[in-house]
């Protein structure tokens, strides 16, 4: 496919889609549906999301045998930054069940065969560098308050970071550097990802669509990722096993939300 496809998609979504207005109401019912779909597909989502915790134990058990333990939280949240790409699968099979589309696991792989496949690929890249970036300033973060050094165990760290200045100041700092990346990732890719998936519009139209979502919906769209931040932190306990129902809860539910979004 050529370059002008990939940021511009296909000439027969040449205007700009409506943004509809939502509140709170439409938050539930989009979590609702989500909460639905998961039922009505529980062997298929399962399957494919226990993709994340896996991942997370991995990172988590990199972090501690390669001495990189003050990594560990920021590959943690971290990682959430990518979630909405690596949801693309579910989001496939909550619009095959919203057509009346036979369903079952393979169908999430249709996402390859999707006309927008070029730009979802340039969309995910592009989040996977601010997962990159991210990972880079939280090092860069940490060793300018604690130098080079490696804690010589993971109580020795905590005591650093809960127990003096430069810990506290790890802590406000990273946090607020994190909520910054984090707010990014959600303004760009909110309704994007679904969006690439029901229509062949190019990265352009559907980052574009993502950020009149946030300002015509600010209250709502702040909400909808607070909501998203808790369940992936209470999720990731213990050692990520939650993530396996939470994260297809919330894929399901983030089709839903574009459709509400997005005329």
């Amino acid at each position: 496919m050529s370059t002008l496809h990939v940021f511009a998609g296909s000439i027969d979504h040449p205007a700009r889609p409506e943004i509809r207005r939502i509140g709170f109401a439409d938050l539930g019912d989009a979590l609702k549906r989500g909460i639905d779909d998961f039922r009505a597909m529980p062997s298929h989502v399962i399957f494919l999301s226990l993709l994340y915790p896996i991942v997370g134990l991995v990172l988590a058990r990199l972090s501690f045998g390669y001495d990189v333990v003050p990594l560990l939280f920021p590959l943690v949240a971290g990682f959430a930054l990518i979630g909405p790409f690596v949801a693309l699968g579910l989001y496939e099979l909550s619009r095959r069940r919203e057509q009346g589309l036979p369903v079952s696991w393979t169908d999430a792989f249709g996402v390859l065969r999707n006309p927008s496949i070029d730009s979802i690929a340039l969309l995910g890249g592009f989040l996977m560098l601010l997962f990159v970036i991210w990972l880079a300033v939280a090092e860069s973060l940490y060793e300018g308050l604690f130098g080079y050094g490696t804690p010589e165990s993971i109580g020795a760290f905590l005591a650093d970071v809960f127990g003096t200045a430069h810990g506290r100041t790890l802590l406000v700092a990273g946090n607020a550097i994190g909520f910054a990346f984090a707010l990014a990732v959600l303004v760009i890719s909110v309704v994007s990802f679904p969006m690439l998936l029901d229509r062949d519009v190019g990265a352009v139209r559907a980052i574009e669509t993502s950020v009149r979502a946030v300002i015509r919906n600010p209250v709502a769209i702040a909400a909808w990722g607070l909501m998203v931040a808790v369940a992936l932190a209470v999720g990731s306990l213990p050692f990520f096993i939650g993530l396996a129902v939470v994260l297809p809860v919330l894929a399901h539910a983030t089709w839903h939300l574009y459709r509400k979004v997005v005329v």
